[in-house]
Protein backbone atom coordinates (compact mmCIF):
# COMPACT_ATOMS: atom_id res chain seq x y z
CA UNK A 1 0.00 0.00 0.00
CA UNK A 2 1.34 3.46 -0.89
CA UNK A 3 2.56 5.66 1.93
CA UNK A 4 0.28 8.48 0.78
CA UNK A 5 -3.22 7.41 -0.34
CA UNK A 6 -4.59 9.35 -3.30
CA UNK A 7 -8.12 10.46 -4.15
CA UNK A 8 -9.51 10.04 -7.66
CA UNK A 9 -11.65 12.40 -9.65
CA UNK A 10 -14.05 14.58 -7.72
CA UNK A 11 -14.52 12.07 -4.89
CA UNK A 12 -14.10 13.57 -1.45
CA UNK A 13 -13.00 11.51 1.54
CA UNK A 14 -15.31 12.07 4.56
CA UNK A 15 -13.20 12.71 7.65
CA UNK A 16 -13.65 13.74 11.28
CA UNK A 17 -12.07 16.97 12.53
CA UNK A 18 -10.55 16.76 16.03
CA UNK A 19 -9.42 19.76 18.10
CA UNK A 20 -8.00 19.98 21.62
CA UNK A 21 -6.46 22.60 23.86
CA UNK A 22 -4.91 22.11 27.28
CA UNK A 23 -6.23 25.45 28.54
CA UNK A 24 -9.01 27.77 27.48
CA UNK A 25 -8.48 31.48 26.92
CA UNK A 26 -9.04 33.87 29.86
CA UNK A 27 -12.33 34.86 28.21
CA UNK A 28 -13.48 31.20 28.19
CA UNK A 29 -14.51 31.58 24.56
CA UNK A 30 -12.98 28.32 23.22
CA UNK A 31 -11.12 30.33 20.59
CA UNK A 32 -8.25 27.85 20.38
CA UNK A 33 -10.34 24.83 19.40
CA UNK A 34 -12.40 26.92 16.99
CA UNK A 35 -9.23 28.01 15.22
CA UNK A 36 -8.02 24.41 15.02
CA UNK A 37 -11.26 23.30 13.37
CA UNK A 38 -10.95 26.22 10.95
CA UNK A 39 -7.42 25.14 10.02
CA UNK A 40 -8.62 21.55 9.65
CA UNK A 41 -11.30 22.69 7.19
CA UNK A 42 -8.67 24.47 5.10
CA UNK A 43 -6.37 21.45 5.23
CA UNK A 44 -8.94 18.91 4.02
CA UNK A 45 -10.01 21.13 1.14
CA UNK A 46 -6.42 21.11 -0.08
CA UNK A 47 -6.18 17.31 0.06
CA UNK A 48 -9.43 16.05 -1.41
CA UNK A 49 -11.35 15.51 1.82
CA UNK A 50 -14.41 16.95 3.53
CA UNK A 51 -15.19 17.31 7.24
CA UNK A 52 -18.46 15.57 8.12
CA UNK A 53 -18.20 15.60 11.93
CA UNK A 54 -16.29 17.54 14.57
CA UNK A 55 -15.00 16.37 17.96
CA UNK A 56 -13.71 18.80 20.56
CA UNK A 57 -11.91 18.66 23.90
CA UNK A 58 -11.58 22.22 25.13
CA UNK A 59 -9.23 22.78 28.08
CA UNK A 60 -8.44 19.05 28.35
CA UNK A 61 -4.95 17.85 29.20
CA UNK A 62 -3.70 14.84 27.19
CA UNK A 63 -0.51 14.19 29.17
CA UNK A 64 -1.93 13.06 32.51
CA UNK A 65 -3.57 9.65 32.71
CA UNK A 66 -6.33 10.78 35.09
CA UNK A 67 -7.81 13.35 32.72
CA UNK A 68 -10.93 12.44 30.75
CA UNK A 69 -11.28 13.49 27.10
CA UNK A 70 -14.88 12.79 26.13
CA UNK A 71 -14.45 14.19 22.61
CA UNK A 72 -11.50 11.89 21.92
CA UNK A 73 -13.32 8.89 23.39
CA UNK A 74 -16.39 9.62 21.26
CA UNK A 75 -14.24 9.94 18.15
CA UNK A 76 -12.75 6.48 18.77
CA UNK A 77 -16.21 5.01 19.33
CA UNK A 78 -17.44 6.45 16.03
CA UNK A 79 -14.33 5.22 14.18
CA UNK A 80 -14.92 1.70 15.46
CA UNK A 81 -18.57 1.98 14.42
CA UNK A 82 -17.62 3.41 11.03
CA UNK A 83 -19.91 6.41 11.03
CA UNK A 84 -20.81 9.50 13.05
CA UNK A 85 -24.50 9.36 13.92
CA UNK A 86 -26.43 10.91 11.01
CA UNK A 87 -23.28 12.49 9.50
CA UNK A 88 -22.53 9.34 7.54
CA UNK A 89 -19.44 7.17 7.09
CA UNK A 90 -16.02 8.17 8.42
CA UNK A 91 -12.94 7.33 6.37
CA UNK A 92 -10.35 9.34 8.24
CA UNK A 93 -9.34 11.96 10.76
CA UNK A 94 -7.80 15.42 10.46
CA UNK A 95 -5.95 17.34 13.18
CA UNK A 96 -3.56 20.28 13.16
CA UNK A 97 -0.86 18.13 14.80
CA UNK A 98 -0.43 14.62 16.18
CA UNK A 99 -0.04 15.86 19.75
CA UNK A 100 -3.57 17.22 19.66
CA UNK A 101 -4.76 13.61 19.44
CA UNK A 102 -2.26 11.78 21.64
CA UNK A 103 0.58 12.48 24.04
CA UNK A 104 0.69 9.07 25.75
CA UNK A 105 1.50 5.64 24.30
CA UNK A 106 -1.86 4.28 25.50
CA UNK A 107 -3.77 6.93 23.55
CA UNK A 108 -1.60 6.39 20.44
CA UNK A 109 -2.41 2.66 20.50
CA UNK A 110 -6.13 3.32 21.05
CA UNK A 111 -6.25 5.87 18.24
CA UNK A 112 -4.41 3.71 15.71
CA UNK A 113 -6.57 0.69 16.57
CA UNK A 114 -9.75 2.71 16.03
CA UNK A 115 -8.52 4.44 12.86
CA UNK A 116 -7.42 1.19 11.22
CA UNK A 117 -10.40 -0.87 12.39
CA UNK A 118 -11.64 -0.73 8.80
CA UNK A 119 -9.58 -0.70 5.56
CA UNK A 120 -9.10 2.41 3.44
CA UNK A 121 -8.83 5.00 6.24
CA UNK A 122 -6.55 8.07 6.07
CA UNK A 123 -5.00 10.50 8.53
CA UNK A 124 -4.71 14.12 7.42
CA UNK A 125 -2.51 16.88 8.78
CA UNK A 126 -1.06 20.03 7.23
CA UNK A 127 1.61 17.94 5.44
CA UNK A 128 -1.01 15.96 3.55
CA UNK A 129 -2.60 12.51 3.63
CA UNK A 130 -0.92 9.76 5.61
CA UNK A 131 -1.47 6.03 5.24
CA UNK A 132 -1.92 4.71 8.82
CA UNK A 133 -1.54 1.07 7.66
CA UNK A 134 1.96 1.43 6.21
CA UNK A 135 5.27 1.17 8.02
CA UNK A 136 6.06 4.76 7.08
CA UNK A 137 2.79 6.03 8.49
CA UNK A 138 3.28 4.19 11.77
CA UNK A 139 6.86 5.44 12.09
CA UNK A 140 5.76 9.04 11.63
CA UNK A 141 3.11 8.60 14.30
CA UNK A 142 5.61 6.98 16.68
CA UNK A 143 8.12 9.78 16.12
CA UNK A 144 5.45 12.34 16.92
CA UNK A 145 4.56 10.42 20.07
CA UNK A 146 8.20 10.31 21.21
CA UNK A 147 8.53 14.05 20.65
CA UNK A 148 5.30 14.75 22.55
CA UNK A 149 6.41 12.63 25.52
CA UNK A 150 9.81 14.36 25.69
CA UNK A 151 8.19 17.78 25.42
CA UNK A 152 5.66 16.93 28.12
CA UNK A 153 8.35 15.70 30.51
CA UNK A 154 10.47 18.80 29.94
CA UNK A 155 7.50 21.09 30.45
CA UNK A 156 6.41 19.22 33.58
CA UNK A 157 9.89 19.50 35.13
CA UNK A 158 10.02 23.19 34.25
CA UNK A 159 6.65 23.86 35.88
CA UNK A 160 7.56 21.86 38.99
CA UNK A 161 10.86 23.74 39.33
CA UNK A 162 9.05 27.06 38.93
CA UNK A 163 6.55 26.23 41.69
CA UNK A 164 9.29 24.88 43.99
CA UNK A 165 11.42 28.02 43.52
CA UNK A 166 8.46 30.26 44.29
CA UNK A 167 7.70 28.21 47.39
CA UNK A 168 11.30 28.35 48.64
CA UNK A 169 11.19 32.13 48.23
CA UNK A 170 8.07 32.24 50.39
CA UNK A 171 5.88 33.58 47.59
CA UNK A 172 2.12 32.88 47.69
CA UNK A 173 0.50 30.05 45.76
CA UNK A 174 -0.51 30.77 42.18
CA UNK A 175 -4.05 30.18 40.98
CA UNK A 176 -7.29 31.48 42.53
CA UNK A 177 -6.85 33.60 45.65
CA UNK A 178 -7.07 31.64 48.91
CA UNK A 179 -10.05 32.22 51.17
CA UNK A 180 -9.06 34.77 53.83
CA UNK A 181 -6.82 36.96 51.67
CA UNK A 182 -7.35 39.70 49.09
CA UNK A 183 -6.47 39.33 45.40
CA UNK A 184 -2.83 40.20 46.11
CA UNK A 185 -2.70 36.95 48.18
CA UNK A 186 -0.72 38.86 50.80
CA UNK A 187 -3.16 41.17 52.58
CA UNK A 188 -5.82 39.68 54.86
CA UNK A 189 -9.43 39.94 53.77
CA UNK A 190 -11.20 42.01 56.44
CA UNK A 191 -14.22 39.66 56.68
CA UNK A 192 -12.97 36.24 55.60
CA UNK A 193 -9.85 36.29 57.77
CA UNK A 194 -11.95 36.95 60.87
CA UNK A 195 -14.23 34.03 59.95
CA UNK A 196 -11.23 31.71 59.55
CA UNK A 197 -9.69 32.81 62.85
CA UNK A 198 -12.99 32.33 64.68
CA UNK A 199 -13.53 28.93 63.01
CA UNK A 200 -10.10 27.74 64.16
CA UNK A 201 -10.77 28.77 67.76
CA UNK A 202 -14.27 27.24 67.66
CA UNK A 203 -12.91 24.00 66.29
CA UNK A 204 -10.24 23.81 69.00
CA UNK A 205 -13.04 24.36 71.54
CA UNK A 206 -14.91 21.35 70.12
CA UNK A 207 -17.47 22.82 67.71
CA UNK A 208 -18.40 20.45 64.84
CA UNK A 209 -17.12 21.62 61.47
CA UNK A 210 -20.58 21.04 59.97
CA UNK A 211 -22.00 23.63 62.34
CA UNK A 212 -19.31 26.10 61.29
CA UNK A 213 -20.15 25.50 57.62
CA UNK A 214 -23.83 26.07 58.38
CA UNK A 215 -23.04 29.35 60.14
CA UNK A 216 -21.06 30.55 57.15
CA UNK A 217 -23.90 29.62 54.79
CA UNK A 218 -26.40 31.50 56.97
CA UNK A 219 -24.20 34.59 56.61
CA UNK A 220 -24.23 34.24 52.82
CA UNK A 221 -20.52 33.43 52.65
CA UNK A 222 -19.26 31.81 49.45
CA UNK A 223 -15.88 30.45 48.46
CA UNK A 224 -13.44 32.23 46.18
CA UNK A 225 -14.92 30.32 43.23
CA UNK A 226 -18.51 31.05 44.20
CA UNK A 227 -19.41 27.74 45.86
CA UNK A 228 -21.32 27.34 49.11
CA UNK A 229 -19.23 26.31 52.15
CA UNK A 230 -19.30 22.64 53.09
CA UNK A 231 -17.70 20.83 56.04
CA UNK A 232 -14.94 19.58 53.76
CA UNK A 233 -14.07 23.01 52.36
CA UNK A 234 -14.09 24.57 55.82
CA UNK A 235 -11.76 21.81 57.03
CA UNK A 236 -9.40 22.47 54.15
CA UNK A 237 -9.39 26.21 54.85
CA UNK A 238 -8.63 26.01 58.57
CA UNK A 239 -6.03 23.23 58.27
CA UNK A 240 -4.09 24.82 55.39
CA UNK A 241 -0.56 25.74 56.60
CA UNK A 242 -0.88 29.15 54.96
CA UNK A 243 -3.13 30.31 57.83
CA UNK A 244 -0.07 30.41 60.12
CA UNK A 245 2.38 31.55 57.42
CA UNK A 246 4.00 28.19 56.57
CA UNK A 247 4.73 27.39 52.92
CA UNK A 248 3.92 23.95 51.53
CA UNK A 249 4.42 22.38 48.11
CA UNK A 250 2.97 19.12 46.75
CA UNK A 251 1.69 18.10 50.18
CA UNK A 252 4.97 18.72 52.03
CA UNK A 253 5.92 21.52 54.43
CA UNK A 254 9.05 23.20 53.08
CA UNK A 255 12.02 23.82 55.35
CA UNK A 256 15.20 25.86 55.02
CA UNK A 257 17.94 23.37 53.98
CA UNK A 258 20.47 24.92 56.36
CA UNK A 259 18.49 25.96 59.43
CA UNK A 260 15.83 23.27 59.12
CA UNK A 261 13.12 25.75 60.06
CA UNK A 262 9.83 25.91 58.10
CA UNK A 263 9.77 28.33 55.17
CA UNK A 264 7.63 31.31 56.18
CA UNK A 265 5.58 32.92 53.45
CA UNK A 266 5.52 36.58 52.53
CA UNK A 267 1.89 37.20 53.54
CA UNK A 268 -0.05 38.26 56.60
CA UNK A 269 -0.99 35.36 58.89
CA UNK A 270 -4.34 34.59 60.47
CA UNK A 271 -3.23 32.55 63.51
CA UNK A 272 0.02 31.43 65.13
CA UNK A 273 1.60 28.05 64.26
CA UNK A 274 0.57 26.68 67.68
CA UNK A 275 -3.12 27.44 67.06
CA UNK A 276 -2.90 25.93 63.54
CA UNK A 277 -1.38 22.73 64.93
CA UNK A 278 -4.04 22.60 67.65
CA UNK A 279 -6.80 22.88 65.03
CA UNK A 280 -5.18 20.16 62.87
CA UNK A 281 -5.01 17.87 65.90
CA UNK A 282 -8.83 17.82 66.09
CA UNK A 283 -9.09 16.02 62.70
CA UNK A 284 -7.97 12.63 61.48
CA UNK A 285 -4.94 12.80 59.22
CA UNK A 286 -6.90 11.92 56.07
CA UNK A 287 -9.04 15.07 56.38
CA UNK A 288 -6.17 17.55 56.65
CA UNK A 289 -5.24 19.96 53.90
CA UNK A 290 -1.80 18.32 53.67
CA UNK A 291 -3.37 14.97 52.78
CA UNK A 292 -5.96 16.06 50.24
CA UNK A 293 -5.70 16.65 46.52
CA UNK A 294 -3.91 14.84 43.67
CA UNK A 295 -0.41 16.02 44.64
CA UNK A 296 -0.62 15.23 48.34
CA UNK A 297 1.01 12.12 49.85
CA UNK A 298 -1.42 9.24 50.24
CA UNK A 299 -1.95 7.75 53.69
CA UNK A 300 -2.69 4.35 52.14
CA UNK A 301 -2.07 2.64 48.85
CA UNK A 302 -5.63 3.33 47.74
CA UNK A 303 -6.38 5.82 45.01
CA UNK A 304 -9.26 8.23 45.31
CA UNK A 305 -12.16 8.14 42.89
CA UNK A 306 -15.92 7.70 42.59
CA UNK A 307 -17.47 4.73 44.37
CA UNK A 308 -20.66 4.52 42.33
CA UNK A 309 -21.04 4.18 38.57
CA UNK A 310 -23.24 7.25 37.98
CA UNK A 311 -21.46 9.58 40.42
CA UNK A 312 -20.89 12.97 38.82
CA UNK A 313 -23.34 12.39 35.96
CA UNK A 314 -26.67 12.95 37.76
CA UNK A 315 -28.45 16.28 38.19
CA UNK A 316 -31.44 16.97 40.41
CA UNK A 317 -34.68 17.67 38.55
CA UNK A 318 -36.50 18.89 41.66
CA UNK A 319 -38.37 22.16 41.23
CA UNK A 320 -37.19 25.09 43.36
CA UNK A 321 -39.79 27.53 42.02
CA UNK A 322 -42.02 27.80 39.01
CA UNK A 323 -40.04 26.65 35.99
CA UNK A 324 -36.67 26.51 37.79
CA UNK A 325 -34.99 23.16 38.49
CA UNK A 326 -32.45 22.52 41.24
CA UNK A 327 -29.81 21.03 38.86
CA UNK A 328 -27.45 20.19 41.73
CA UNK A 329 -25.31 17.09 41.45
CA UNK A 330 -26.63 13.97 43.18
CA UNK A 331 -24.18 12.12 45.40
CA UNK A 332 -24.04 8.42 46.17
CA UNK A 333 -24.85 7.20 49.66
CA UNK A 334 -25.15 3.78 51.30
CA UNK A 335 -28.55 2.57 52.43
CA UNK A 336 -29.46 -0.32 54.71
CA UNK A 337 -33.23 -0.01 54.18
CA UNK A 338 -33.44 -2.27 51.14
CA UNK A 339 -31.40 -5.18 49.86
CA UNK A 340 -32.60 -4.28 46.38
CA UNK A 341 -31.19 -0.76 46.72
CA UNK A 342 -28.06 -0.94 48.91
CA UNK A 343 -27.15 2.60 47.87
CA UNK A 344 -28.99 5.66 46.60
CA UNK A 345 -28.22 8.87 44.76
CA UNK A 346 -29.38 11.87 46.79
CA UNK A 347 -29.62 15.63 46.26
CA UNK A 348 -27.76 16.97 49.29
CA UNK A 349 -29.76 19.72 50.97
CA UNK A 350 -27.13 20.33 53.69
CA UNK A 351 -25.61 23.79 53.94
CA UNK A 352 -27.93 25.10 51.23
CA UNK A 353 -26.22 23.15 48.43
CA UNK A 354 -29.34 21.53 47.02
CA UNK A 355 -33.08 21.17 47.42
CA UNK A 356 -32.74 17.88 49.34
CA UNK A 357 -36.04 16.65 47.90
CA UNK A 358 -34.84 14.21 45.27
CA UNK A 359 -33.42 10.70 45.80
CA UNK A 360 -33.36 7.59 43.63
CA UNK A 361 -32.20 4.00 43.92
CA UNK A 362 -28.65 3.47 42.68
CA UNK A 363 -29.35 0.15 40.91
CA UNK A 364 -32.44 1.72 39.28
CA UNK A 365 -30.34 4.53 37.81
CA UNK A 366 -27.69 2.16 36.51
CA UNK A 367 -30.32 -0.16 35.01
CA UNK A 368 -31.90 2.86 33.28
CA UNK A 369 -28.51 3.95 31.91
CA UNK A 370 -27.92 0.47 30.50
CA UNK A 371 -31.36 0.52 28.83
CA UNK A 372 -30.54 3.88 27.22
CA UNK A 373 -27.17 2.68 25.97
CA UNK A 374 -28.34 -0.73 24.80
CA UNK A 375 -32.12 -0.72 24.14
CA UNK A 376 -33.72 -4.15 23.74
CA UNK A 377 -35.10 -3.34 20.28
CA UNK A 378 -31.80 -1.84 19.10
CA UNK A 379 -33.55 1.41 18.15
CA UNK A 380 -31.91 3.76 20.65
CA UNK A 381 -30.65 7.30 20.24
CA UNK A 382 -27.10 6.05 19.85
CA UNK A 383 -25.68 2.92 18.29
CA UNK A 384 -22.70 1.63 20.22
CA UNK A 385 -20.58 -1.19 18.82
CA UNK A 386 -21.82 -4.70 19.60
CA UNK A 387 -18.47 -5.49 21.21
CA UNK A 388 -19.07 -2.77 23.83
CA UNK A 389 -22.54 -4.13 24.63
CA UNK A 390 -21.25 -7.66 25.05
CA UNK A 391 -18.38 -6.61 27.29
CA UNK A 392 -20.65 -4.37 29.40
CA UNK A 393 -23.42 -6.90 29.91
CA UNK A 394 -21.11 -9.89 30.42
CA UNK A 395 -19.30 -8.13 33.26
CA UNK A 396 -16.01 -8.10 31.37
CA UNK A 397 -15.94 -4.29 31.17
CA UNK A 398 -14.46 -2.63 34.25
CA UNK A 399 -15.86 0.21 36.36
CA UNK A 400 -13.63 2.96 34.91
CA UNK A 401 -14.26 1.91 31.31
CA UNK A 402 -18.02 1.93 31.89
CA UNK A 403 -17.78 5.49 33.21
CA UNK A 404 -15.87 6.50 30.09
CA UNK A 405 -18.63 5.02 27.91
CA UNK A 406 -21.25 6.99 29.88
CA UNK A 407 -19.18 10.19 29.61
CA UNK A 408 -18.84 9.75 25.84
CA UNK A 409 -22.61 9.55 25.32
CA UNK A 410 -24.29 11.73 27.97
CA UNK A 411 -23.64 15.30 29.07
CA UNK A 412 -25.56 14.39 32.22
CA UNK A 413 -28.74 12.62 33.32
CA UNK A 414 -31.51 14.53 35.04
CA UNK A 415 -33.36 12.72 37.83
CA UNK A 416 -37.02 13.61 38.18
CA UNK A 417 -38.57 13.44 41.67
CA UNK A 418 -40.44 10.22 42.45
CA UNK A 419 -44.10 9.87 43.35
CA UNK A 420 -45.13 8.82 46.84
CA UNK A 421 -46.61 5.36 47.15
CA UNK A 422 -45.24 4.13 43.83
CA UNK A 423 -43.49 0.84 44.57
CA UNK A 424 -42.44 -0.17 41.03
CA UNK A 425 -39.22 1.11 39.55
CA UNK A 426 -39.87 4.00 37.18
CA UNK A 427 -37.07 4.20 34.60
CA UNK A 428 -38.63 7.32 33.05
CA UNK A 429 -37.37 9.30 36.05
CA UNK A 430 -33.89 9.13 34.47
CA UNK A 431 -33.90 11.71 31.63
CA UNK A 432 -30.75 11.73 29.45
CA UNK A 433 -29.07 14.88 28.19
CA UNK A 434 -27.23 13.57 25.15
CA UNK A 435 -23.87 14.82 23.99
CA UNK A 436 -23.64 16.12 20.47
CA UNK A 437 -27.37 16.87 20.72
CA UNK A 438 -27.35 18.36 17.22
CA UNK A 439 -26.74 14.84 15.90
CA UNK A 440 -29.32 13.10 18.08
CA UNK A 441 -32.99 13.37 17.04
CA UNK A 442 -35.01 15.38 19.55
CA UNK A 443 -37.60 13.75 21.81
CA UNK A 444 -41.11 14.18 20.44
CA UNK A 445 -43.21 16.71 22.33
CA UNK A 446 -45.62 15.14 24.79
Amino acid sequence: MADTPQTTGADLIPVASYARTSQDTPQRDARGVRNQHRINERTVRAHGCVVVATYTDNARNATKDDRDRPGFDHLLTDLHRGHAFTAGPLRGVVAVADDRLYRRPEDFIRFMAALTSEPGRVYVDRDGLRDPYSKGGLLRGAESLQGAIAEGQTRSRRVQDWHWSRAMDGLPHSGPRPFGWLEDRTTLHPVESVLVRTAIEDRIAGKPVGVIAGEWSALGITGTRGGSPSPQTVTQIITAPRVCGFRASRGVLLADPEAGEPIVGMWQVIVTPDRWRAACATFSAGNLYMHRGPLSPRLTGRTTGPKYLASGFLRCGGELEAGVSCRRSLGGSRSSRSSRSPYNYICNGAAGRGCGRCAISGPLVEEAIERLLFPADGQGKVSLPESIRLRWQSGEMGFDEKRKVIASVFSCLEIRPGKKGRAAWDHSRVVPVWKWADRVPAEPAV
